[in-house]
């Protein structure tokens, strides 16, 4: 018989638990009440949204396609208000009435707001949540935001902020930053971190009050008398568990609601997990024994026998940019010693705390790389005498010589825990190795390690590079270019959240290790300068590719190939006679057809570019730009106009897109085709942006290739009018080109972000309206024929910078 299960809170942990009890196929009709109006997402992934690094859409644990596959009824944005445990129904806050036969509770913390004088103002807020990280996310360089709290939310919330060039400052009452994890030196390389990146700290710094305007925060009090002007004050001070719904309903609690080890609580049909939790006088705020939880949540509830445990944890953390680690007892005491590396240079930081030969607690800053490995120590309470003169320098110098990593992870015991969040161990990723996991993406999906903080991602990586050997490439974390570690993601994040607008200003904030940057990174600096702020930067002509400074296509004789513009694919008897006038005049070797639908003259000197431009522009003919990244065609069939097969206009909407785009950057070239019917052929189902006329209107898909790499488009959207077909495609092109990555096309692109996304962006009129709004805006700005302005502007000189990869024109 189908039971009833009511999950009231959709948090990590009880996500999790209905995750495994899908997957064990349990019998179960699952009712999924949140007070937020929204589903389960990674909420230790919120301050990469509040900086920028990710968006909201891409720490979504579960989305509604989830929920509708797996048969959960979401009443999002809706409170349970009380529990009548003799009938066992739950009233929701509208009245309706449920009944259950197993309700789990998941109703996670309240942030804890300090009771000062005017907590209540406008403009005080904890850290917590979706709707926290969006008023963070609304402030800019003139805001002033005051932190009250030095713990991981408090700096994370910080850094968030000052990423996007808000003044923070961080009030912290202790004297040294994160004091339950790190210890007074590791506290003090974090905070002289968090200075180097504008951050002003605090410490003991008491609150006193928090003043105020018209209902309105403006400034916190401090006890000796210091006023900190602010536009918002965050508090991020502690957190309680949120235990009112179930102590109105007479479940015993304490700190938290009272479970025993099968995650039980007084009531027997009543289960709790996640952080509203009190286990054996344990309260838990760590990802990981809540999953733990969870899983024993989701057997006791398909009556099987699972054993909650509180197990030796270990804090990996990651606060702007800076690596950090602690495990176990650090304390100073009787009879402990300490070892300690300091690398002042790097700013690496160890120190290792033991007592009877024994590790006994860890601090690392820094480097975190053998974190794992010195977790196990702790955990298996190893003895170090072996190896207690190499003992800080991890695993890799144990056995008297030094070992490459691989080899140090290699020699890791298959229970060493590899993922922290998820309580994995090495054992388990080399079983779904062996079960066929090859990569990264199949290993998170069976395993799920690295797929909450990430923060393991590279350790997993290692293993599968152990243990696959010759048959697994290990990705670098591919940076920009050899002037900097930096990856292209991090150039374009720095760009946005400081309001970098100059090269010189990226390379000196950006930590460049050469003052002006190589012929690698400054084509992708241009073009993301470019697309980040079209109004105050100014196109760099010394920063592109040979072939766009040189407005042509340069072939391996030295000679270029000049290709003029044919508005979807349509040309004329003048503009022919002009193109056959201009082929004998500079004795062109060789004309042909490409397959853009256009005519390619070959063989042209470089001293009669300018010369031969001239002459085409004469004839009203522009720049085919097939040596861009940018627009290069727009190949149509002859659609209705000719066609007994025509639904559409093909050729008509090809010349308007093609007018609408022509002279557009992009990451790379981007090729369009419009096909008046089903039978394709323009060929659009393997371009960039394709679109397919029928009866009812337009099919837009996207992410196609017939280069190195062929591949057939995917379904965007479908449409019914011209105009809608122009602003998606506008729209799309602007999406492309403010979130990908340089010299990657489309469908690279989009298998990044994921095509759900894109689709997300496109079908919100609110965002089409504003990715429109500014391609436009850069196009009134930036289109321009380069052949007329070269021909205007003939003393312009032209220097190449040497060994810029060439690129063929179609």
């Amino acid at each position: 018989m189908t039971q009833t299960l009511i999950v009231i809170g959709a948090g990590m942990a009880t996500g999790r638990a209905i995750e495994h009890l899908r997957e064990a196929g349990a019998d179960i009709d699952i009712t999924l009440f949140n007070a937020e109006p929204r589903g389960n997402y990674n909420r230790i992934m919120l301050s990469p949204v509040l900086s920028g690094d990710k968006a909201y859409e891409d720490i979504v644990t579960h989305t509604p396609d989830w929920y509708a596959a797996n048969n959960v009824t979401c009443r999002f944005g809706e409170k349970v208000v009380s529990i009548d445990r003799a009938a066992k129904t739950v009233m929701a806050e509208n009245g309706d009435v449920l009944a259950y036969d197993k309700l789990l509770f998941g109703t996670g913390s309240n942030p804890f707001m300090i009771p000062l004088p005017g907590h209540d103002l406008d403009g005080v807020i904890a850290y917590r949540d979706l709707e926290d990280t969006q008023r963070m996310m609304g402030l800019g360089p003139d805001n002033k935001v005051v932190v009250i709290g030095g713990g991981l939310l408090g700096l994370e919330a910080a850094a968030g902020m000052a990423a996007r060039g808000v003044d923070v400052t961080v009030v912290h009452i202790m004297s040294h930053l994160m004091e339950r994890q790190l210890d007074e030196a590791a506290g003090y390389l974090l905070r002289k971190a968090l200075i180097e990146k504008g951050i002003t700290v605090l410490c003991q710094a008491n609150s006193k009050d928090i003043k105020g305007k018209d209902g309105h925060v403006t400034a916190l009090m401090l006890d000796d008398g210091t006023e900190l002007p602010c536009d918002l004050l965050v508090m991020a001070v502690g957190i309680r568990p949120n235990v009112k719904l179930a102590q109105d309903a007479g479940i015993a609690v304490g700190k938290g609601i009272h479970v025993d080890d099968q995650m039980v609580t007084s009531d027997a049909d009543i289960l709790a997990v996640g952080e509203c939790v009190e286990h054996d006088g344990a309260i838990f705020g760590l990802v990981a024994p809540l999953y733990d939880q969870a899983k024993v949540a989701a057997a006791t509830l398909r009556n099987e026998h699972a054993t909650f445990v509180q197990k030796e944890l270990s804090t990996k953390l990651k606060v702007t940019g800076c690596d950090l680690f602690s495990a176990g007892d650090f304390a100073d005491g009787d009879g402990r010693e300490d070892i300690v590396f300091r690398d002042p240079a790097r700013g690496v930081y160890r120190r290792l705390v033991i007592e009877n030969n024994v590790v006994i607690g860890a601090v690392m800053y820094g480097d975190t790389a053998d974190s794992s490995w010195f977790f196990g120590l702790i955990r298996d309470k190893t003895d170090i005498c072996d190896m207690r003169e190499t003992l800080i320098f991890g695993p890799a110098y144990q056995g008297g010589t030094a070992l490459d990593p691989l080899s140090a992870v290699a020699a890791l015991p298959r229970d060493a825990e590899i993922c922290g969040c998820n309580g994995i161990c090495k054992g388990q990723i080399e079983d779904a190795i062996a079960a066929g996991a090859t990569d990264l993406g199949a290993v998170r999906a069976v395993t799920k390690a690295s797929g909450s903080c990430g923060t393991c991602t590279g350790l997993v990586e290692q293993v599968l590079a152990v243990t696959l050997g010759d048959d697994f490439v290990l990705p670098a974390a591919a940076s920009i270019c050899a002037c900097t570690d930096m990856t292209h993601e991090d150039v374009r994040r720095m760009i946005k959240s400081q309001g970098l607008k100059t090269m010189p200003a990226v390379w000196q904030e950006c930590g460049w290790k050469t003052s002006c940057g190589c012929h690698v990174c400054r084509p992708a600096l241009n073009f993301y300068l470019l697309a980040d702020w079209p109004l105050e930067y100014c196109d760099d002509p010394q920063s592109r590719f040979i072939n766009e400074r040189k407005h042509a296509n340069i072939q391996k004789d030295g000679t270029f190939s000049v290709v003029p513009r044919m508005w979807g694919g349509i040309t004329t008897p003048d503009e022919l006679r002009a193109i056959a006038d201009a082929a004998d005049k500079y004795r062109v070797p060789t004309v042909k057809v490409t397959g853009g639908q256009r005519i390619d003259l070959l063989g042209v000197k470089g001293e009669d570019l300018p010369n031969i431009w001239s002459d085409l522009n004469k004839a009203g003919m522009v720049s085919g730009h097939a040596y861009s990244k940018g627009l290069r065609t727009v190949k149509t069939c002859v659609g209705t106009d000719h066609c007994r097969f025509g639904t559409q206009d093909s050729t008509g909407l090809g010349i308007k897109l093609e007018k609408a785009l022509w002279g557009s950057w992009t990451p790379h070239k981007l090729k369009l085709g419009v096909s008046g019917c089903p039978r394709n052929c323009a060929e659009a189902t393997c371009k960039d942006i394709g679109v397919i006329c029928v009866d009812s209107g337009f099919q837009i898909s996207i992410g196609g290739a017939a280069g190195m790499d062929v591949r057939e488009t995917e379904l965007l959207i479908q449409i019914t009018t011209q105009d809608e077909a122009m602003d998606v495609i506008k729209a799309v092109t602007q999406l492309y080109r403010e979130h990908a990555k340089y010299l990657d096309r489309i469908y690279k692109w989009m298998a990044k972000v994921g095509l759900d996304w894109i689709t997300e962006q496109i079908e919100n009129a609110e965002t089409r309206a504003a990715l429109i709004d500014r391609f436009e805006l850069s196009q009134s700005i930036y289109r321009k024929d380069p052949w007329a302005e070269h021909v205007t502007q003939k003393s312009q000189a032209y220097q190449p910078l040497a060994d810029l990869t060439l690129e063929a024109a179609e």
